[in-house]
């Protein structure tokens, strides 16, 4: 099955070591509440719309040939009933107020697109990373895009909530140099009422990860009310503490609400239930309980 790709971001620099290209493949097997990337979850072409860039040019409502949409007081309105994502519209939109996530390439024009930014890669010993949503939901895909660029010498990254088969991920470690591993919470209940799925598999495989000698990078998604807390940081360390293989980095990412725009555009409400932003001495009592038991962290990254 070969994925969507909703974003191509060049010049990356949190998503792995050195300069990078990263490649955003869409559709997710979670829900997480504080989702940065809402166009990820589904693996289908999305329409977005910006009201605030709307200048009542109406070229969009003329190329529609299924005429599914209007001018209202509050914008163009799309009626999903016609409409069938063609995407003329946003490209008649003079102001990019439309705008279609997902996009169709094979691995040909992706390796063009990674080879123009050879120059940066190599002078600072980047590479590629592969996110999303979740790239292994389409590890046929994945595993020829990693060995396209292991050919090419090219430091390879994934970027996974865990969420998948473990055949599929072990297969992926034999292609990949690095993963960067999502760690939300320990508690499978509060990690099912948070992102919609249980833990369990998402540990069992960091475990097997670890066991097959591959590089992780464990990235904690740090939000206030969610997993600040100091008994829930102190179960992380101990389980990180004994996997086998090595102490991996750990990169704490504190939680902010940039991407509520983004939900607006999708034509859905951002609710934030009682999630905040991870204060200074949150963070500070992390890294020492980190610090406690080995780990060495990171703020960012």
């Amino acid at each position: 099955m070969t994925p969507l790709i909703f974003d191509i971001k060049r010049y990356a620099i949190n998503d792995g070591p050195g300069i990078r290209i990263a490649l955003y493949f869409k559709g997710c097997p979670l829900r997480c509440a504080w989702c940065h990337n809402p166009e990820s979850q589904l693996p289908k072409t999305q329409k977005l719309y910006t009201a605030s860039k709307c200048i009542g040019a109406q070229e969009c409502i003329e190329v529609c040939p299924e005429d599914a949409l209007k001018l209202t007081p509050d914008g163009i309105v799309t009626d999903y009933e016609k409409c069938t994502l063609c995407g003329l519209c946003a490209d008649a939109c003079p102001t990019k107020a439309i705008e279609m996530s997902g996009k169709l390439y094979d691995v040909s024009e992706l390796m063009q697109l990674i080879e123009r930014e050879r120059i940066h890669i190599d002078h600072s010993d980047g590479g590629v990373t592969f996110s999303g949503g979740e790239p292994l939901m389409f590890p046929g895909f994945l595993v020829e895009m990693l060995r396209a660029c292991g050919e090419k010498g090219l430091h390879r990254a994934v970027d996974t909530c865990g969420h998948v088969s473990a055949k599929t991920l072990l297969e992926v470690a034999q292609h990949t140099d690095l993963f960067l591993y999502d760690l939300k919470l320990m508690d499978p209940v509060q990690h099912k009422k948070w992102t919609g799925k249980d833990n369990t598999l998402i540990l069992e495989n960091l475990v097997k990860l670890a066991e097959s000698g591959a590089a992780i990078n464990i990235r904690v998604p740090f939000i206030r009310n969610v997993n600040t807390s100091e008994k829930e940081v102190t179960k992380m360390a101990k389980f990180i503490a004994t996997l086998p293989g090595g102490t991996p980095l750990v990169s704490i990412l504190p939680y902010h609400n940039i991407a509520a725009h983004k939900y607006d555009k999708l034509g859905s409400e951002y609710d934030e239930f009682e999630m905040a932003e991870s204060t200074d001495e949150d963070i500070e009592q992390a890294e020492s309980v980190f610090k406690s038991f080995g780990i060495e962290t990171e703020v960012g990254g």
